[in-house]
């Protein structure tokens, strides 16, 4: 089950370009979350986005009934690389510095940068949750592996504070942060996943992705929640896709 997993992994085609983060690579073409522009026809803006409607193995999914295997170790060694804050329009991101990684499967991915969503994108057992962070990092053959984490409302993130402090309020605007942020203080503790290949979550929506969704959520203050969906203006999340013949093992 595990071989099967990993097997279609393989993705080159060069998503980080000129270092930029994966998240802003189709920008030819206008779209958006919602409308004409919106997830249901975004395979028709443009020929690059096709995968979009036609791809078998899309992100984000409804993780039910997951099935019991023996995963892989994953190793988290990250430093405090969140050096800049993005609002690109479609979420926010922020930029991390070279030197943390993520190490699976006997791979080694490097965090490029995380962005968030409101509501989440990936559901669990049929449940939303009101924020989600994807923590994306790349290979050194240009394999992906996304990292996604839950936050329920509850207590303030004092780590998502020292970047939400300088959160753009306007697209296209990115910000240096005075304190650099740990990536490792937004994740929970507790770090059991569930594994899945899926894809990117929004144009070109391009596949071979590996997804770890961390099963432990973590809390987020309704006054950041806020803070973020007022600057966004709408809800950024995709509807889940179908799982077709894929299966997410746990």
């Amino acid at each position: 089950m595990i071989k099967k997993a990993f097997s279609v992994l393989p993705l080159s085609i060069g998503l980080l370009m000129s270092g930029d983060p994966v998240f802003l690579l189709a920008e030819e073409k206008h779209w958006t979350y919602s409308g004409a522009e919106g997830p249901e026809y975004w395979g028709d803006l443009n020929p690059t986005y096709s995968t979009c409607m036609t791809g078998k193995n899309q992100s984000p999914v409804n993780i039910t009934k997951p099935i019991a295997t023996k995963l892989p170790e994953v190793q988290f060694n990250y430093q405090a690389g969140g050096q800049e804050i993005l609002n690109n329009g479609h979420t926010i991101q922020v930029k991390y510095a070279p030197g943390s990684t993520l190490t699976v499967n006997a791979q080694t991915y490097e965090l490029k940068q995380f962005h968030f969503h409101a509501p989440s994108e990936n559901l669990i057992e049929n449940q939303s949750y009101p924020l989600e962070a994807h923590f994306v990092h790349a290979g050194k053959d240009g394999n992906l592996a996304v990292v996604a984490v839950m936050y329920e409302e509850g207590k303030e993130n004092t780590e998502l504070a020292k970047a939400w402090a300088k959160m753009p309020q306007q697209a296209g605007v990115t910000q240096p942060l005075t304190e650099p942020v740990n990536a490792n203080l937004l994740i929970p503790h507790e770090r059991g996943y569930y594994l899945f290949t899926g894809s990117l979550t929004t144009p070109p929506c391009t596949e071979g992705v590996l997804w770890l969704v961390i099963k432990n959520d973590f809390t987020v203050s309704k006054a950041q929640i806020d803070a973020f969906t007022h600057i966004m203006h709408h809800p950024n999340n995709r509807p889940v896709q179908p799982l077709n013949t894929r299966r997410v093992i746990q």
